[in-house]
């Protein structure tokens, strides 16, 4: 029996999407809390009653929201659409400030030629052969995260264990010491946390300085002594980056290739851990564990919107016409769930097949993610130790794990604050053990589903 995510009968409209369409579409706009914790129906709303809307955000650049799966895999490959963020520098600047332009100039903010030029650089880092040749290094970086985690209370996986790994995974890419990746980890949670919170704009600008001097210094020390290693091929490739370029193609792989996986690690543990079925499937035949990952990230997937895209000329989706000019946003957590391309598509099944050259969580075209032969590897190592070492794992308590949903005003990220589990139910001692029993014992919140809506079984 799969769970699914539903409506809860209030009204018959889900939280999040009650009201009108104008009602709805304002949520979206100001990214309301009540819709990033629980972003599905809204989405489901969308599709249905405006699959290309305009969205005034606060930022103040019109900005159409793309919802259906066709629009949306199309959307991603048009070249109307332009991620160039030099073409359009005062719009960049509109939504992410001026601060950041040098770190931000990379392959992810580009258009061919130089995309291209950028993307070929960097692709031999993230070939299927040698990330398979990583496979037994990132096992072992993961089993030894496990083994530091506490047993005899609950343990927050995510500071824990799913962002320390993708960290050291990248860290062993550009050979850095050890001693030195606890402070770079702590520097990218700072800026993990303040880039979309204007509040936090000084630690922001500090954390990102900080970073673009420790690269400078890292490209300068690898040039110096070169060795095997992705930097040091990097350097040397044929491409010839400059040192800005290098300084910014390191960045885009730090940020962009922890944090998504990171959230990722965290939605694949709670969506198993809230769906005990499907968790036994696993259990039972590991060998599972590759397609469900591709499932989790189509179901539950870390990267709920496109990044930056423009429109470089009008263009037409649905007979809704869009600017030149106007920013183009892509909901792939709703072309993930479009009834119309998957069937059952709030329903998590392990045993789908067909997923991976299918769903939209790592891309399409030009910029499909460079990184997601990487990103594959540490999902199934990090599922796959996470059963292994530990197959009784419990949530330490559901209700407060399924509260725990980033809710920040922008729809970047779909990932989780924090996730407390026990990882030995057995070990929990004094009043951890107390609280573990009772919430072993009681099922999953009824009218809370992984994102926040009811759960229901269907046969």
């Amino acid at each position: 029996m799969a769970q699914e995510s539903a409506a809860p009968k209030d009204g018959g409209k889900p939280a999040g999407a009650r009201g009108t369409l104008d009602d709805i579409v304002s949520a979206v706009s100001k990214g309301a809390p009540e819709y990033r914790a629980c972003p599905h129906p809204v989405y489901a709303a969308l599709r249905e009653q405006a699959p290309v809307c305009l969205l005034k955000p606060a930022h103040g650049i019109d900005t159409y929201l793309i919802t259906r799966y066709e629009d949306a895999r199309d959307a991603l490959s048009d070249p109307r659409f332009s991620k160039n963020m030099r073409g359009a520098i005062d719009t960049y600047h509109a939504v992410f400030g001026s601060f950041f332009d040098a770190l931000d100039d990379n392959v992810l903010f580009s258009d061919p030629p130089r995309h291209t030029r950028l993307r070929r650089a960097l692709r031999s880092g993230f070939t299927p052969r040698r990330v398979e040749e990583m496979r037994p290094r990132v096992t072992q970086i993961a089993e030894n995260l496990l083994r530091a985690c506490p047993k005899t209370t609950p343990v927050d996986l995510m500071s824990a264990y799913a962002f320390p790994l993708p960290i050291a995974i990248l860290c062993e890419l550009m050979s850095i010491p050890e001693g030195d990746r606890p402070e770079i980890l702590e520097q990218f949670r700072t800026v993990t946390i303040a880039r979309f919170d204007p509040s936090k704009r000084a630690e922001l600008e500090a954390a990102e300085a900080w970073l673009q001097a420790r690269l400078g210094r890292l490209i300068a020390h690898t040039r110096a002594h070169p060795s095997d290693c992705f930097l040091s091929d990097l350097i040397q490739a044929e491409e010839g980056l400059d040192d800005a370029e290098l300084v910014s193609s390191l960045w885009v792989i730090f940020f962009a290739g922890h944090k998504t996986t990171a959230y990722q690690i965290g939605n694949s543990v709670l969506d198993l851990l809230l769906r005990p079925d499907q968790l036994a499937k696993l259990r039972k035949d590991p060998r599972l564990i590759p397609g469900a990952v591709e499932e989790i990230v189509r179901f539950e997937g870390s990267v709920e919107t496109s990044t930056f895209r423009y429109a470089a000329e009008e263009a037409e989706i649905r007979g809704t016409v869009i600017p030149k000019g106007s920013l183009v946003q892509i909901a792939i957590s709703s072309a993930n769930r479009d009834p119309r391309k998957f069937e059952s598509p709030d329903v998590l099944d392990v045993t789908r097949e067909g997923i991976q050259g299918t769903h939209l969580g790592f891309g399409h075209g030009t910029h499909y993610c460079l990184g997601a032969p990487l990103a594959r590897l540490e999902l199934e190592v990090a599922l796959s130790s996470l059963l292994r070492e530990f197959p009784e794992m419990e949530l330490a308590d559901p209700e407060e794990s399924q509260a725990a949903w980033l809710k920040g005003p922008v729809a970047a990220f779909r990932g989780l604050d924090r996730l407390h589990i026990v990882l030995e139910p057995s070990q929990l001692t004094g009043t951890h053990a107390r609280d573990a029993t009772g919430a072993a014992a009681s099922p999953a919140p009824p009218n809370h589903g992984p994102a926040g809506a009811r759960v229901t079984s269907r046969p």
